[in-house]
């Protein structure tokens, strides 16, 4: 992106771990995933269900990468930022940030609801066009009951962490396609694109957006969903994928 214009493309995708099929057909995808981001060429992405380290696919695929999987998907040049929101018997996965510009600061609050799912919110602040940028990461639950209350979550962080008139986008998977998300976030000044909606999941066969991108003092420009059969291989969601404008 070119800072004559100071469009930004900013890009969130639950990448599910790495890892597609289920038994003896699952197949590594990470290296894949890898070539994808940096083809996306975005400013910022955000990302869900990364792996930060897995015992169990680190002996079952022998090109599992070394170290987390966020630092593997940053292109070089690129800034890694990743939070753990979950830890299981055999490692540990979370949100993660990668920007082309550079990192001020980040911080992490634990979203979960109930003890059979652990969420969290990644919050990256940004140096973008000399300004600064707040992007929050979040991954909601699967039971709506939850969503309400970590979205309720979500609004009080950002009227506690952030100051009103800064620069802010919040991007990951909602796993909700509703109007009332809209509503509620529009409650802290978030909006969201206007136009046609982009399905994102299934990713073989797309029928709801479950992915967003909700932005405060930035432009809407554009919003779409790359599809095809390399995308659907590669993850159940499609990378969702919006240009802002940054004021100034």
């Amino acid at each position: 992106m070119t800072s004559t214009n100071r469009i930004m493309r900013v890009v969130t995708y639950n990448i599910h771990k790495g890892v597609q099929g289920i038994g003896p057909t699952r197949r590594l995808e990470i290296h894949n995933l890898a070539e994808a981001v940096e083809a996306l060429d975005a400013d910022v992405v955000c990302l869900q269900e990364v792996r930060l380290v897995n015992r169990r696919e680190e002996k079952r695929f022998t090109q599992w990468p070394l170290g987390g999987q966020a630092d593997f998907l940053a292109p070089m040049g690129y800034t890694a930022v990743y939070r753990t929101n979950a830890i299981t018997r055999d490692g540990e996965h979370g949100n993660a940030l990668l920007s082309r510009w550079p990192v001020l600061t980040h911080q992490h609050e634990d979203m979960s609801d109930h003890r059979f799912e652990q969420r969290g919110l990644l919050h990256v602040e940004l140096s973008a066009f000399g300004q600064s940028l707040h992007v929050l990461v979040v991954h909601l639950g699967l039971v709506r009951a939850s969503r309400v209350r970590q979205v309720s979550q979500l609004k009080r962080y950002i009227q506690r962490e952030i100051a009103s008139d800064a620069p802010l986008l919040v991007a990951g998977d909602f796993n909700d396609a509703s109007p009332w998300l809209a509503r509620s976030l529009a409650i802290v000044g978030l909006r969201a694109w206007s136009g046609v909606p982009q399905p994102t999941f299934p990713a073989r066969l797309p029928l709801v957006q479950f992915d967003h991108i909700f932005a405060r003092g930035l432009q809407p420009v554009s919003l779409s969903a790359p599809q095809g059969r390399e995308w659907w291989r590669m993850s159940d969601h499609l990378p969702l994928i919006a240009e802002f404008r940054m004021p100034g």
